[in-house]
């Protein structure tokens, strides 16, 4: 399991939309006004590649993004996507292999974390950290269990999920990590926190 989506890429979005409605949109869609003119952007593990027509929809020009993503059809269907004169690198690898001299002035990980063990999510965040520039923005969109509006029914729904993302041997991780101390212990600043369905998908927004 490499945490690779080729199996359901044409179906994800269409899986999502079913379970959590727009709520996994607007939990990234949400956060975009951050992003100024003219960045430098990484985007990681960004799926079928919509969160590009909407960055396109707010900058129809000016951004350089670099978009990282294992699953070989989940770039075929990004790279199919309508965003305008926006510069768009695709890499289709592992973020643990990722190399670069750039420094970028937003992250964006949107449910990436969910997808790793501990011990690859530390050393994941350690090379976005590493990418991203002193006052850069790092957007973090997640799943979160809290004990607002019924913890349990987050548990069992998020118990399912991994059954199924098990079942179709995707994923390595079975439960949550939560990321929140990782930022903390770099100095991070959280600039702004939202919650969507139930409170079970988490955006927050970090300052480095």
């Amino acid at each position: 399991m490499n945490n690779n989506y080729d199996r359901i890429a044409r179906h994800y979005d269409t899986l999502s939309r079913l379970v959590f409605f727009k709520a996994q949109v607007n939990a990234q869609v949400n956060q975009l006004h951050y992003i100024q003119k003219n960045s430098n952007v990484l985007i990681v593990g960004g799926g079928t590649g919509w969160i590009l027509e909407e960055l396109a929809k707010v900058y129809p020009h000016g951004l350089k993004i670099v978009y990282v993503e294992i699953s070989a059809k989940m770039i075929a269907l990004s790279k199919a996507r309508n965003y305008g004169g926006t510069e768009v690198v695709f890499l289709n690898q592992g973020i643990e292999t990722f190399t670069t001299e750039t420094q970028f002035d937003v992250v964006l990980t949107p449910f990436l974390f969910d997808n790793f063990s501990m011990e690859r999510a530390g050393k994941v965040f350690e090379l976005l950290d590493g990418c991203l520039k002193k006052n850069g923005i790092w957007f973090l969109v997640d799943f979160a269990l809290n004990k607002n509006n019924g913890k349990w029914w987050k548990l069992l729904l998020l118990k399912l999920m991994y059954r199924f993302f098990k079942l179709l041997r995707i994923v390595e991780a079975s439960s949550l990590i939560d990321m929140q101390p990782y930022f903390l212990s770099k100095d991070y600043e959280v600039k702004e926190v939202r919650f969507y369905y139930g409170s079970f998908i988490k955006a927050t927004v970090f300052k480095k």
